[in-house]
This record gives C-alpha cells, structure tokens and sequence, in this order.
C-alpha cells in the first residue's frame, strides 16, 4: 500500500506563544489536510526568535508537504522568509517583477490613506526577495505567499491573519506541485454525523456498543460548542462496517442528529431554513452582547433571511426597546423565564419578523446569587405557531458561558425554524 504524504504545519507567532492570541490556523490546515487524505504528523507553533524559527522550519522541511503560516511581513520580526533561505541553503534573489507588483500595492494604500510613500517603502525589497527557486502564490496586502520545492518538499509560506491565510490557501490548492502532493495522498472516506443535545460519553458508548472503530475505521470524537461531532474514516473496504456503526448511531441519537457535513455552521444551517421558509428572523440579546447577531451576520447573504437584533442590556432598555413590561422586571427580574419570553416576543414585534429568538443570563464573574447563580441562562424562541423558553445553567467563566449560550441560541432557533408550521410570509410583505 502507498504511503501517504507526511505533512507537518508550522505555526509562528511570538503572541501566540504567550498566549495573546488564539492560534486558528494551525487547526484549519489540519482539517483541509485531512479532508484531501494527508493527516498532518505535527502542528509546531513558535515564535519569532531566529534559532527557534530555524529549529521548526529545518523540521517542517523533512516532511513531503510543510505549510507555513506568519512572518511575511515587512517588519525586521518577520522573519520566516530569510530563515527558510537559510535553512535550505537558498540565497535570497530579488524578485523585479515582484517588486513592482508589491510597489503599486504600497502606492494605491499610501494614497487612499492619505500618508507618505516612505511610510510604506522600507520593506517592499524585503518582501520581494525570495529564497532562490521560489515562486509567488498572491498577495496580502504587501505580503506575498510562497511556494518552495525542496529535497523532495513541497513547502508553502501562507500570512498570519486567518482570512489572508485561507484567502491565499486556495492558490496553493491550484499549484502543481501541491496537487502532486495530495494525488500522493492515500484515499480514504469520511463521514460526519454532528448531534446537538447527547453527552461526548453517552455517544462514546454508543460507538462502542456499536462495534467501535478497527477493521479498516478510523473514529474521532468531538465536542465543539455544545454539539458532538464524530468523524468515520474509511479504508477501502470497510465500507459495510462503516454503515453498520453508522446506523447504530442514527438510531441512538435520531432525534438530536442535525448535520452531516463539517462545512456548515449552525449559523449557515438557522439562515438556509429561514430562506428555504421565506422566513425572516430577528434577536434579543441582554448578556450575550450582540453575539448571536454577529454569528449569524458572519455568513454572507445573512440579510435575506435576518432583519436585525437590539443589544437590551439594562433594564430600561428591555422596556424601551423590547416592551418588557416593567411589573414584569420588578417581579421576576431581568433573568427570568418571563423576561426573554417577552424579550423575544417584543423583538418579533418591533422587526416585524416571523421568528424571533432572545438570550438572558448571568455571565460572571459576579452578579449571581444562591437562587441565581453565574451560569443562569434563559432563552426564548417565538414564532406565531409555537413559543418556548428553556433554563441552562452553563459552566465556565464569562467568555464560555456567553460562548454556550450564543451556541444555544442558535440551535434552538435552528429547532424552531426545523419544526416551525409558520407559514411564509407573503411576497411583498
């Protein structure tokens, strides 16, 4: 049997070293390896002194394929260029035609920003010097990404900041020598079964009640906000033994399977049933800030199927905005069954929306009581066919339980929108 490429992905960074900042491209290249059939041997993430550069680099740079991401800058700690130069023997030659492409961007930024040339000339050389032998896959801004064959490697150089990274990803995909790398790639299949509401341990149990993995399957199990995924690799095969753990699953869990495929959020899955409706949505938000609004306007073309949301942290904004009544927030408080009902009910009505979903909590660190602890969440979806309101008490610090509860939100409304008889709305209305 072939053996299948090894790769390995070098993550630079001093702030993500510290700590400062999240990595988000080392798990995204490893995902869109695996999908092509290379599983990734290490994920490296260092930081931007010259030795430790030049230790992971001289690593990645054994392997069939080494991405790299970060360090492209034209900045004296962006370094990554010059040091794969020299930990592959290249010399660094000026790339003209580079350079004039890398200069006209520096031109067009200086202009619309209305700041001098020398502001952004310093490192347009630096950029433009390239290891001897490598080419060009695009720009970022001034940064260019590049691909460098090796000894038998294929390596690629992708920026830091995780859109530019995937942006220019999807050149690296067209290049030859990449597509070598990955017709190299030993096929295997994949399924995906994503369920919102079981245990990561109930549904390990049902995997091994179900023959586990072995015999030609490979089985991952994760928890991702609040959903269960379970990824099946398949040999050639074992196919039948991949449909039989397959269907023992579908019948565990029937009623909490809701996606098939990692690619789409829930976000995408709430706003292509709304569409599919002909329904438009709106939010209610008080400790999740904004965030479930924002998730769903992360995916573009949200506007057809979501008109807006109001951020009613205090109270008087629930009433001004929302028309919670004020008996109501006296009587029951701002974090109530009785609030978000209200809260959800008075976002329908001030978008004129179809369905509507709203989010009341206690994040922390204080604010809670014994009655009301940090965690307490309330949240409320409304539709004229069906109303409900559902009470969480979620674990973690502030970020994690507003992280849960925008996750939460979502599904439930996915729910609502699944099982939603509301009749679409009118052409025209």
């Amino acid at each position: 049997m072939t053996t299948s490429p090894r790769a390995v992905v070098v993550v630079t960074g001093s702030e993500l070293v510290r700590g400062d900042r999240r990595d988000a491209n080392g798990p995204f290249l490893a995902s869109e390896l695996s999908s092509r059939g290379v599983e990734a041997a290490r994920i490296l993430l260092v930081g931007d002194r010259p030795e430790e550069l030049a230790a992971a680099l001289a690593e990645g740079a054994k392997a069939d394929f080494c991405i790299v991401s970060g360090g492209l800058g034209p900045t004296h700690d962006d370094r990554t260029v010059e040091t794969l130069a020299r930990v592959t023997g290249r010399a660094l030659i000026l790339d003209e035609a580079l350079e004039r492409e890398i200069e006209g961007v520096s031109r067009g930024a200086a202009e619309r920003l209305g700041r001098p040339y020398a502001d952004f000339s310093a490192g347009i050389r630096k950029q433009a010097s390239l290891p001897e032998g490598a080419v060009s896959l695009g720009l970022a801004g001034t940064a260019p990404a590049l691909l460098l064959e090796h000894d038998g490697s294929v390596i690629v150089l992708l920026p830091g900041p995780p859109t530019e990274l995937r942006r220019l990803w999807t050149n690296a995909l067209e290049h030859p020598a990449v597509q070598a790398v990955f017709a190299r790639a030993r096929t295997r299949g994949h399924r995906v079964l994503r369920f919102f509401g079981p245990s990561e341990s109930a549904v390990a149990r049902a995997l091994a009640e179900g023959g586990g993995e072995g015999k030609g399957l490979e089985v991952t199990v994760c928890a991702r906000d609040l959903e269960i995924h379970v990824g099946i690799f398949v040999e050639p095969g074992a196919e039948a033994r991949a449909d039989e753990l397959d269907d023992a699953l579908r019948a565990s869990f029937s009623d909490s399977l809701f996606a098939q495929d990692d690619e789409r959020a829930v976000e995408e899955l709430v706003l292509d049933s709304a569409r599919a409706a002909g329904l438009m949505i709106a939010t209610a938000e008080s400790c999740t800030g904004g965030l479930v609004g924002a998730r769903l306007t992360d995916v573009p073309g949200a506007s057809e199927a979501y008109l807006g949301g109001v951020i009613a942290y205090s109270d008087e904004a629930k009433q001004a905005e929302l028309d919670v009544p004020e008996e109501t927030l006296l009587q029951r408080g701002a974090v109530s069954e009785e609030t978000a009902s209200a809260m959800a009910a008075g976002a329908r009505r001030r978008f004129g929306a179809d369905v509507a979903v709203s989010v009341t909590g206690i994040a922390g660190p204080g604010g809670g009581t014994p009655e009301k602890p940090v965690g307490l969440v309330y949240i409320a979806v409304d539709s004229p066919g069906s109303a409900s309101t559902r009470r969480f008490e979620l674990p973690g610090d502030r970020e994690a339980v507003r992280s849960r509860a925008t996750g939460l939100a979502l599904h439930l409304l996915r729910r609502l929108l699944a099982q939603s008889e509301t009749p679409a709305r009118a052409s025209g209305s």
